[in-house]
């Protein structure tokens, strides 16, 4: 990214509540957001109205992006798809139902090892660097500006600890992200800056709504 020294401010949130299919294949597309999850975005939007967002994005996938679309209605900003802040990809587990496999993978990254790929998709190395580049990028454009990027739990509890250098036992446990749940963070030429990290210890954390006008 560029050496000018301005940083950008990024409001880096999980998606609202997503339907899926039942059973539902591991990996695969979800069903877009709940009557629930709509209404958490509109009050995501609510909750965020005064920080003078210059720009809202999504990732690629349906939850995100239909997120990221009811959050820059409201806020009319509109909103852009995202590459590269879309949830880890499992490669040849998309559609199985193999939840243990998956698990294993996801559990060496927490404890450090981001070398350990799924077979056929993704190493946590390679997460993390997409990320970064995707999150620098837009850095470049909106220095001293705030953007909100809507992205997934899991890619965000791998990368924005290492990226930030808060990568302790205790931050990489409190993993468990709730919907809507926010990690404010600066990104400049001098690295990032965590301020805010929304996550928690307990697996229940990831299913609370964070969306509270």
């Amino acid at each position: 990214m560029s050496d000018i020294q301005c940083a950008a401010r990024f409001l880096v949130v999980r998606h609202a509540e997503a339907a899926y299919p039942d059973p539902d294949p591991m990996g695969g597309p979800d069903l877009g957001l709940t009557e629930n999850g709509k209404a958490q975005a509109r009050a995501l939007a609510h909750q965020v109205a005064g920080e003078r967002v210059a720009a809202v994005l999504g990732s690629t996938m349906g939850r995100a992006a239909q997120t990221a679309q009811i959050v820059g209605e409201e806020l009319g900003t509109g909103a852009e798809e995202l590459d590269g802040v879309q949830e880890f990809f499992i490669g040849d587990l998309v559609g199985s139902q193999d939840q243990a496999a998956v698990d294993a993978v996801f559990d060496t990254w927490v404890a450090g090892d981001l070398a350990a790929a799924f077979p056929g998709g993704e190493s946590g190395t390679e997460l993390v660097a997409r990320f970064r580049a995707a999150i620098e990028d837009l850095a470049d454009s909106y220095r001293g500006e705030t953007v909100l990027v809507v992205s997934h739990g899991g890619v965000m509890s791998v990368a924005i600890p290492r990226l930030s250098g808060r990568a302790t036992p205790e931050m990489l446990a409190a993993r468990w992200l709730p919907l809507c749940g926010i990690a404010r963070v600066d990104v400049d030429a001098d690295g990032w800056l965590l301020h805010e990290w929304p996550g928690s210890a307990d697996p229940a954390h990831q299913v609370v709504d964070n969306c509270a006008d």
